[in-house]
């Protein structure tokens, strides 16, 4: 006979490093789309792809709202994204 393991977290489960991660790359691609800093951004649930970009400063509270979108920021300022909402808290 077996005894569970209580102390093991679940796999499924992201990690507080993983989701930290997670949550640095999707504000590093909000921020690249608020500065308007070329690059291409993709993000996919937990697929996050920055393609040019900048980390975000430390003090930037913005995030993106929508689990899934795609974007594509060119010098001169011109962007063409599926994100329409809002970068705020």
């Amino acid at each position: 006979m077996r005894i569970p393991d209580h102390d093991k977290k679940p796999v499924c489960q992201p990690t507080v490093a993983e989701s930290k991660h997670a949550d640095l790359d999707l504000r590093a691609i909000a921020y690249s789309l608020d500065a308007l800093i070329p690059g291409f951004y993709l993000w996919l649930g937990p697929l996050k792809i920055r393609l040019g970009g900048s980390l975000p400063e430390e003090t930037y509270p913005g995030t993106i709202h929508h689990p899934v979108g795609i974007a594509l920021v060119l010098p001169g300022y011109r962007i063409y994204s599926t994100y329409q909402g809002s970068y705020d808290p």
